[in-house]
């Protein structure tokens, strides 16, 4: 029997998606993408006659529906996630009720948008001793978030963050953020769909952030990404270095 196929669209551009990724889209019969959150100009790569079904107009066993007839007329299924699904993704819940009706599936990674908005900034995470971790996390909302994984409770480490699905609150996060630890000239960027074409980067610091980005009319579809990592001070990595690149024979 055919596996309901799993795929990452990536962060927005439609020409980063993965190989394997645009493959199983350009051949599937049926496509269940994630509403406005997938740039619909993925679904041009789509076959003419593809079958194609916009998930935020559907629940949760509408879309399983939709994955068991299609399985069940022998059909190539894939489900279009945005970003990559590994990271608030919400596949769990679709896998589990897969798993109630024994329809396989497998996963095809994507890139994230947390990937795609650190590219549109030219920037790394990972800093040498500036920052060496990356938190990635988001605002309770309609989902709570533990007690014990408080956006205050990563600020005490002062390493660089990535906020997702909480940039209508934007000024409820500067506050915790700066109640955790970060300093307020600490730099901050929001970037607003990262990697389409109506993209939009906002930076400053926890002190003028808000302003600007209310300024700029952004209220979701949006990362907030704060730490020094973003800043002017940084320092060399061993890797281009001439002893450590014989060592490892790069």
């Amino acid at each position: 029997m055919n596996k309901v196929h799993f795929v990452g669209a990536g962060p927005g551009d439609k020409e980063l998606i993965t190989l394997k990724g645009y493959k199983l889209l350009s051949n599937a019969d049926v496509v269940i993408y994630a509403g406005s959150l997938v740039n619909p100009a993925l679904l041009e790569y789509c076959k003419e006659g593809c079958e194609i079904h916009n998930s935020a107009y559907m629940d949760l066993q509408q879309i399983t529906d939709v994955m068991e007839k299609g399985i069940k007329e022998g059909k190539s299924v894939v489900r279009l996630q945005t970003g990559d699904f590994s990271i608030y993704g919400s596949i769990r819940e679709q896998v589990e009720e897969l798993n109630k009706i024994d329809i396989d599936y497998d996963c095809t990674p994507g890139v994230s948008s947390f990937l795609g908005a650190s590219s549109a900034l030219g920037v790394e995470y990972t800093v040498p001793e500036i920052s060496q971790s990356v938190v990635i996390t988001r605002m309770e909302g309609r989902t709570p978030v533990p007690e014990k994984e408080s956006i205050e409770s990563f600020a005490k480490h002062q390493t660089s963050m990535v906020i997702f699905l909480s940039v209508q609150e934007i000024e409820k996060v500067v506050e915790r953020l700066i109640d955790g630890g970060y300093p307020e000239t600490t730099p901050i960027a929001v970037v607003y769909k990262a990697t389409w074409p109506d993209e939009k980067i906002v930076k400053g610091t926890l002190q003028d952030i808000a302003e600007k980005v209310k300024e700029n009319n952004i209220t979701k579809t949006a990362l907030i990404m704060v730490g020094e990592f973003l800043g002017k001070e940084y320092n060399n990595s061993k890797l281009y270095d001439k002893d450590f690149k014989h060592e490892y024979r790069f």
